[in-house]
């Protein structure tokens, strides 16, 4: 449990399920961590010696602020990685208002693609000088439908594509890969647009429709992005998509149809 001693890594969303569980796996690591959420509260729950910043990374002046503050205090930045996102709670497109849509799309890719592009580009000077690691969160719901509403499939589709297009550009002096949970016990917060609060993201049962009839701990899912953002564990890859989803994918959890517009036919 030393595989990233002397590694600066930054962690987005780090105040989340999974974004919390990755601070404690790499803070046991030997990692130097700099813990960024735009949380106070949550940040501040946080236990481990990490640094904490409260910033947005979704803009340019906080995701700067976030490189430079860590460059200052440790001398260069080693891993970024992203769990920072919203969930669109699900939502048919057809009980979303018109006018709503296309803030409802920006908000949500904001938070789950902008966000750590910009904190990337931010750091791109640093990762490269320490052949660095970039892993992202990606989610079942970039390759099947029934993850999550139209936005979040949006947004995760799109980020699929990042971390392909950036490991393709930053080869071979930054590595990029991803994460892709199934379902974790944490909380999702949704579109502010759509009103959406905070919600359970696991529904009671959910552990039966698991192949392997367990529902995960965040902490399941902190491993692999460890071994992601070890400069020698998974040296040999990069634009690759690791799935972590107790083999959901291969069974599925649509229904035969959506069926969302049932009113309307």
């Amino acid at each position: 449990m030393e595989s990233l001693r002397g590694q600066v890594c930054v962690v987005l969303g780090a105040g989340g399920g999974i974004g919390s569980a990755v601070v404690r796996r790499f803070v046991a690591d030997g990692a130097t961590v700099v813990a960024v959420d735009v949380d106070a509260a949550r940040l501040d729950a946080l236990a481990g010696p990490a640094r904490t910043l409260v910033a947005d990374p979704g803009v340019w002046a906080d995701a700067s602020r976030v490189v430079d503050e860590t460059v200052a205090a440790y001398g260069g930045i080693d891993v970024v990685v992203s769990c920072a996102g919203l969930f669109d709670q699900a939502v048919p497109l057809v009980d979303v208002p018109g006018e709503a849509i296309e803030q409802a799309l920006t908000e949500c890719l904001r938070a789950n693609v902008t966000s750590a592009l910009l904190t990337v580009r931010a750091a791109l000077p640093t990762l490269a000088a320490r052949r660095g690691r970039v892993v992202l969160t990606s989610s079942y719901a970039a390759n099947l439908p029934s993850g999550g509403g139209v936005f979040y499939t949006a947004a995760k589709h799109a980020l699929a594509g990042v971390v392909k297009q950036l490991a393709y550009e930053l080869a071979p002096h930054v590595r990029v890969n991803a994460v892709a949970p199934g379902v974790a016990q944490t909380v999702m917060t949704g579109l502010s647009i759509l009103d959406q609060g905070k919600k359970d993201a696991v529904l009671d049962g959910t552990e039966k429709a698991l192949p392997l009839g367990v529902m995960p701990a965040t902490d399941d899912y902190a491993s692999v992005y460890a071994l992601l953002a070890s400069p020698t564990e998974s040296a040999a890859m990069t634009g690759s998509t690791v799935v972590v989803d107790s083999g959901l994918a291969i069974r599925g959890l649509a229904a035969p149809s959506g069926g969302t517009l049932r009113e309307l036919a």
